[in-house]
């Protein structure tokens, strides 16, 4: 099967056709770093991890660009707020941003840029509108012409008469059209800025990404990626200053992820409902959170709450009981045991890659990797050895990585391990005696414990949970 990705710009999932064979140019739009983030960015980076590494598992080459916009009117109201300098303040989320990638497993992108790094770049850009009539200056302002645009609204499916119609009525005077947006905001008094030739300023949210896109990646790229709250306005004006500048398409693929959703209400900090990511990494395992976004669709929104944790959470608890050792008293699988297992291989990778192979349909890529659990454990259960399973283990362990995730089983000692050796022991005495309630009574009350036993024709072991 050929790989298939829903583009948000034609509505249809498309056979995905890089630009250049083997090769794929990906920019993802980064968080603005005013505060602490929350796990709805968590999940726009996880979404878009899993999709730069499925690439690279399928053979492409990527270069992965995402930024970080560290100058803006939130950095500088919040900077103000906490008497802080507001380069100072961006910088300390960016680097605090960067460990929460490492902490949930997200590859760092290839390169990173940054608004304020890039303010020659910008210049350039918008100067180069100005000249071709797509943008004007306006009390040390320059915005861009929308009606110019002619096919202006393509991404969103918005027509420039229902949106003028839409405009407000205490419009900016500045501009010669309501609908017309800011390429350079001329500086206040207070705000950071950068010499210009139309004067002290700083740069418009959107021209950053245009920007950082052609000056890193080049006139088009593969795929664009970000939230869908990024579609309009940010996307659809990437669009217009980009292929204004150039005369050609942007990006081939326009790929949008879904927004978190508590009890049914989207994630915002006007709503005061965010979890940061802090939050939830203090009580759950990173590959919990990666799983909860796995088990959805990204393009739909991603419903949270204690029952869907729990639910991720006992799934990673199955995935990682694939990778237990063999039992100590194993005496190695039979012929149909091993044959069994390597049927299950091969159907759990086909199957793998045809699920990510539609619009990376990680659910049902998910099925494959619990049926492949399943088998594990049965031929485990049966007395495979460690040469029975390895291979088996092996490929759970690199379609897991493929997802990102470590499936890091962590071993939990205690001091009543010793006892707890020696409850088991007396149990399958009890067993062998047939007294049933006795035994029955042991397992029950190490359950409620954490501790999990599990028998077999070969005799018993433990766990803890």
């Amino acid at each position: 099967m050929t790989l298939r990705i829903y583009n948000t710009l034609t509505r249809k999932k498309e056979t995905f056709e890089p630009l250049q064979a083997g090769k794929v140019l990906m920019y993802v739009c980064g968080p603005t770093v005013y505060d602490n983030a929350h796990i709805g960015h968590a999940m726009s980076s996880v979404v878009f991890d899993v999709i730069r590494r499925y690439l690279e598992f399928s053979g492409y080459q990527v270069r992965h660009v995402m930024n970080y916009t560290d100058v803006d009117d939130k950095i500088i109201q919040r900077a103000n707020q906490l008497g802080e300098n507001p380069f100072d303040l961006a910088e300390r989320y960016i680097q605090k941003y960067k460990q929460h990638l490492d902490d949930l497993n997200v590859l760092q992108a290839h390169l990173n840029p940054r608004a304020t790094q890039e303010i020659d770049h910008i210049i350039q850009m918008v100067q180069k509108l100005i000249e071709r009539g797509y943008a004007y200056v306006s009390d040390g302002s320059v915005y861009f012409r929308v009606c110019k645009d002619e096919d202006y609204g393509k991404l969103s499916r918005r027509r420039l008469e229902e949106l003028q119609a839409g405009a407000r009525v205490d419009v900016d005077e500045r501009k010669e059209n309501p609908l017309d947006f800011a390429l350079w905001k001329a500086a206040k008094e207070g705000e950071p800025y950068w010499e210009s030739p139309w004067g002290r300023g700083r740069p418009g949210w959107h021209i950053e990404c245009s920007a950082m896109s052609l000056f890193h990646l080049g006139e088009q790229i593969d795929i664009h990626g970000g939230g869908n709250d990024l579609i309009f306005p940010h996307h659809e004006n990437e669009i217009a200053q980009s292929e204004s500048y150039t005369g050609k398409p942007f990006a081939k693929y326009w790929v949008h992820n879904g927004m978190l959703q508590l009890s049914g209400e989207k994630m915002s900090k006007s709503l005061g409902n965010l979890i940061t990511i802090d939050e939830f990494l203090s009580r759950y395992d990173a590959d919990v959170f990666r799983l909860i976004v796995l088990n959805s669709s990204y393009r739909g929104p991603l419903s949270f709450n204690d029952e869907i944790i729990e639910q991720a959470r006992r799934g990673l608890e199955r995935l990682q009981s694939g990778l237990r050792p063999p039992r100590p008293d194993a005496e190695g699988a039979s012929d149909e045991v091993r044959r069994a297992l390597a049927e299950q291989m091969t159907a759990t990778r086909e199957g793998f890659v045809r699920a990510m192979d539609d619009d990376f349909n990680t659910a049902a890529a998910l099925g494959h990797l619990f049926d492949l659990v399943r088998a594990i454990n049965q031929a485990r259960d049966a007395g495979a050895a460690s040469s029975d399973l390895s291979a088996a283990q092996s490929l759970l362990k690199e379609l897991a990585g493929v997802l990102g995730l470590r499936l890091e089983a962590k071993e939990k000692h205690s001091p009543a391990d010793p006892f707890i050796d020696l409850l088991v022991e007396i149990r399958t005495e009890l067993r062998g005696r047939k007294l049933w309630d006795l035994s029955d009574r042991i397992r029950d009350q190490l359950k409620a414990l954490g501790v999990i036993i599990e028998d077999s024709k070969q005799g018993s072991v433990w766990r803890w949970e």
